[in-house]
């Protein structure tokens, strides 16, 4: 599992992120930040599974100046990449300080946002090789 620490708050670890652009479908806003926050091109690798789950989270005070005024709540999409061994990664320095891939039970412990650690502990149930991995 590829986590990336964030640049505005060091210490805090995440699985990709990002915000729809108007008119953006949702798998396209997913491969975009995949591609602009890591490298990672996700046609290159078969592409993106849309695990159609979301999660509504209150987003933190300390961020909700980057959405429009009176903003509170988010609602986040899962997508996943799989991929057969782990890949080379580019930061966007602006986003991420650091980068790491960890097993996925390493991961969920990781995250800091009670969504993202929902999603990774998803995995074992929607990615068959990694339930053989426990």
């Amino acid at each position: 599992m590829l986590l990336l620490e964030r640049a505005d708050y060091p210490g805090y670890w995440q699985s990709v992120t990002g915000s729809q652009e108007i008119g953006e479908a949702l798998r396209d806003t997913a491969a975009r930040e995949l591609l602009e926050e890591t490298g990672i091109d996700a046609r290159a690798h078969g592409g993106l599974s849309d695990w159609e789950l979301s999660n509504v989270y209150e987003i933190y005070p300390r961020w909700r100046h980057r959405y429009p005024d009176g903003t509170t709540h988010n609602t986040e999409h899962a997508f996943a990449l799989e991929v057969p061994e782990p890949l080379a990664v580019t930061l966007n320095p602006r986003e991420h300080l650091r980068y790491q891939w960890v097993p996925w039970q390493e991961a969920a412990q990781k995250v800091f946002s009670w969504s993202n650690r929902a999603a990774i502990e998803e995995l074992p149930r929607r990615i068959p090789t990694m339930a053989r991995n426990r």
